[in-house]
């Protein structure tokens, strides 16, 4: 069964880079980014790299804790990174995950059941460890995105999608297309006109169903 939003993160126990992970015990009450991709060495996922550990600062900010994930091994991942770090131009001090057994990436869902990795595998025997999840300090997936192995991620909008998340996360409010933080959000329909104001302010009701208000502070 696929990862929905929602559903409780799979827990899992693996070797990383930074040692023994428990993955619930290491979110702990922060939110968490799982990141996977097909192989180490390869050159798209390196320029991947590279920008998240440049954006370590940002992710410090907003209480996210991000991990990489790999059907390579802890040795590999260890020489990856100083690849990672030389093209980034600053330490990837994120833990990445050992996952040469596939449990962690069957159990998100990013391959088959019945996977393999041959000798001599390519990347494209592992194509679709290439997803992101965003999980909430409750353990549950908050955000799910998958890229093909052609389309290097966008880590700009992963981080404008974890804006949105926190912004709207427990509060009835939701966020336009293109929405960027400090801008206008749009109202749940929960509330009708009067509540909304009371809670929100002065609406700007574009139509019946579509009312936005200034992001909470």
């Amino acid at each position: 069964m696929s990862i929905r939003i929602n559903d409780i993160a799979p827990d899992f126990t693996a070797e990383s880079t930074a040692g023994t992970i428990r993955f619930h015990e290491w979110i702990g009450e922060s939110y968490a980014l799982i990141f996977s991709h097909p192989k180490d060495f390869t050159p798209v996922c390196t320029t991947e790299f590279g920008a998240v550990a440049q954006l370590a600062g940002e992710f410090a900010k907003r209480n996210t804790k991000v991990i990489g994930v790999s059907v390579d091994t802890v040795d590999e991942h260890q020489k990856w990174k100083r690849d990672i770090e030389s093209f980034g131009g600053t330490p990837a001090d994120f833990p990445i995950i050992d996952d040469t057994s596939l449990a962690v990436a069957k159990a998100y869902d990013m391959l088959p059941a019945e996977a393999y990795l041959p000798d001599g595998r390519t990347p494209a025997h592992t194509a679709t460890v290439r997803t992101v999840y965003l999980i909430g300090p409750d353990k549950k997936v908050r955000l799910t995105i998958s890229y093909p192995m052609s389309v290097g991620r966008n880590f700009a909008e992963i981080l404008r999608a974890l804006d949105a998340v926190q912004a709207t996360d427990g509060v009835p409010i939701a966020t336009p297309a293109n929405w960027a933080p400090g801008q206008d959000v749009i109202v749940a329909l929960t509330l009708n006109d009067e509540n909304a104001k009371a809670r929100f302010g002065d609406l700007d009701i574009k139509l019946p169903y579509l009312r936005f208000a200034k992001q909470p502070g």
